[in-house]
Formats: structure tokens, sequence, C-alpha cells
């Protein structure tokens, strides 16, 4: 992505949100969203919400006359991950693909192929954030991919892993990541509108294009090719979808499910704060409820999703501003409590 990068991690340990024993349910009314949107320079705040495992709100929130389409689409930046995810683990799940297989047996980057600590890389430790990795070699002055430490050491928030895992997923199945999406997730959850990259279904004038802190929109830049770690498109409706259906078991066999919201990764043993697969996750929460978290920024993106599978609730903000996030924080603030239990732990 062109410009600043904000890391979907550093976004998301900004959110504040609360467990569902102090969940209140209520959204902010659009008068009151659309003042912290003046005050954020953001134009646009599209908002999912999910009761009993079902969606239950959808709106966008605009700065221009009218309503703005249900079907307008966002680049929701990291919040690709957990889908990414979620394809993998259906290839488990019908026992297409092994968690724990070595990926140089389908792919070796070159930057790394003469670091034998390539062999030790797997989906597990990708999906777990722990492939050793920066989030992107194009930080590095030398513009090369390195190890900065042994696949499975510790925690590493990184795209170039996700990126490593498309590669040899592509290699195995003989397909692209969005045909293989398409064929194990998009169809099974109903995601019509949700794509890797912009192609001629998606027009410019559905599209939330970006803003700077300022209000200034950013140039719309076209991704014509899957990342799996970023960019992808798709719309309020498409995103709550697919997080009621990772609520509800997102077609997982229950031991997959279970893998994915166990902790993989410690971040903080203290305050119970992990990495499952393609999730943070927050354990030990009031009424034995635990979260998952994810969230996504970059130029003139800031979205989040956080889920209670326990209580079967769950909430999704896209915005398409650099400030975004604080309407995030907001809008969470009020539909999920106070948040002072959970801020107190990702801090």
């Amino acid at each position: 992505m062109k410009g600043k990068l904000i890391l979907a991690f550093a976004l998301l340990l900004s959110v504040m949100f609360n467990s569902s024993s102090q969940v209140n349910g209520k959204l902010p009314d659009d008068q009151t969203i659309r003042k912290w949107m003046a005050e954020y320079k953001t134009p646009s705040v599209a908002i999912g919400t999910i009761e009993d495992g079902r969606v239950k709100d959808l709106k966008i929130v605009s700065d221009k006359s009218g309503t703005q389409p249900l079907n307008t689409v966002f680049n929701v930046a990291s919040l690709t991950k957990p889908v990414t995810a979620l394809t993998v683990l259906r290839l488990v799940t019908l026992g297409s693909w092994d968690l724990d297989e070595p990926l140089y047996h389908y792919w070796t980057d070159p930057d790394v192929k003469n670091d034998p600590r390539h062999k030790l890389l797997t989906s597990r430790n990708i999906l777990s954030q722990k492939s050793g990795f920066p989030n992107w070699r194009w930080m590095d002055e030398s513009k090369v991919l390195k190890f900065q430490f042994s696949p499975g050491e510790r925690f590493g928030y990184s795209g170039e892993g996700y990126e490593y895992l498309r590669h040899a997923l592509e290699t195995k199945f003989k397909m692209s990541l969005d045909r293989l999406a398409d064929s194990v997730l998009f169809r099974p959850y109903n995601l019509k509108e949700t794509k890797f990259f912009w192609d001629q279904t998606i027009r410019p004038e559905r599209f939330a294009v970006g803003h700077d802190t300022t209000g200034k929109p950013y140039e719309i830049y076209k991704n014509r090719e899957a990342n799996a770690a970023n960019w992808l498109m798709t719309t309020i409706e498409d995103y709550t979808r697919f997080a009621a259906e990772v609520i509800n078991g997102g077609q997982l066999s229950p031991g997959v499910f279970e893998q994915m919201v166990s902790p993989q990764t410690t971040l903080n043993q203290n305050k119970q704060v992990y990495w499952g697969l393609g999730w943070a996750v927050i354990k030990g929460l009031k009424n034995e409820e635990y979260a998952l978290m994810h969230g996504g920024g970059g130029q003139g993106v800031a979205c989040n999703v956080v889920l209670l599978p326990g209580s079967k609730r769950g909430l999704v903000v896209l915005t398409n501003g650099d400030r975004g996030s604080e309407i995030c924080n907001k809008i969470l603030m009020e539909y999920l409590g106070c948040g002072e239990e959970i801020l107190s732990r990702v801090r």
C-alpha cells in the first residue's frame, strides 16, 4: 500500500470494547456519528452488528445527502487476513491441507532459499503470526525478505508470511487465491461482493475512496492481483455475514474451529492476550466469554471486527479515513460497553 502503513495489530490494540456482561447493544444515532465524521474528516462509516449469531443491522452513514447504498465497496486492508485464514482452515476441514506440513514442499521464496530456516515454515506458524518475517520486505532498506527470527519462535506480525502462504497454496492447487477462496469460502458463505482485487464489477462510483487527515481524497489505487494479507474489496453486508459465519463455527470441523480460537502464540500471559489462527484472542472475560479481534488500517482505511463467540455477538466497522480508527473506537464503546477490562489487557 502506498504511503504510511498503519499496522493492523497496532490499530487492533487501540480498540475499546468489553465483554458480553457489559454490553448495552445500542448503536450511536446517525447525528452523533456524523458529528464524529466531521471531526475526524472521514466521509463514510459502515456498521454491521451480529446478535444471536445472525446479522442484525447494517448501515452506512455518509456525509453525502441521502443514503449511501449498502453495496458500497470498501478496501479493508488487513481484514483480508482473517478471510485468507478461514480459506486455509476450510481446506484443512475438507482434508485438502495440513496446517503443520512444511511449506517448502510447495514454495520457497528465492530470497530465503539459502537460509535453512525456510524449511521450518508451516501454515500454523504463519496464521499464528510466528513466521519470523518482517511485516513487509519493502520496509527494509535492502528490499530483500529476511528472517528476523526462526519460524515458530515468537510473535511477529507479518503480511509477508501470508503472501508466502499464498504462493504455497497456489502452487499446490494450481489456481489463484481468489479462485480457491471462491470455491471453499465465498460461495459457501454467500459472499457475493467480496474480491481480492479490483475487477470490472467494481465501478468507481461504488468505491469508498480513502481520505487523508484533512479530508482530502487519495488517488484510487486499483490493485489487480490477489494479496493474501491486504487490499480485500468487500461490502459491510458481506463482511458482517463473514463475521457471523465465524461466530457460528465457520463451517469448520469442531477440532479445526477449536484450534482457530485457541492460543497459538502468547502476547501477554498475565493479561490472557494471545494469537490464535488468523485472529487475536482475549481469554478470561466475565461470564466465561472470550473475544476474537482483528483490525485493518492503511492509507485512508480504518476498520475493525470484534466477535464474542460465547454470546454470539459481534460488531464490524469500516471507514474510509486516516482518522477513522477514532470513530471505530467510539462506536465500539457505545455498542460493546465501556471497554475498561479489555483495554487494560491490550495496553
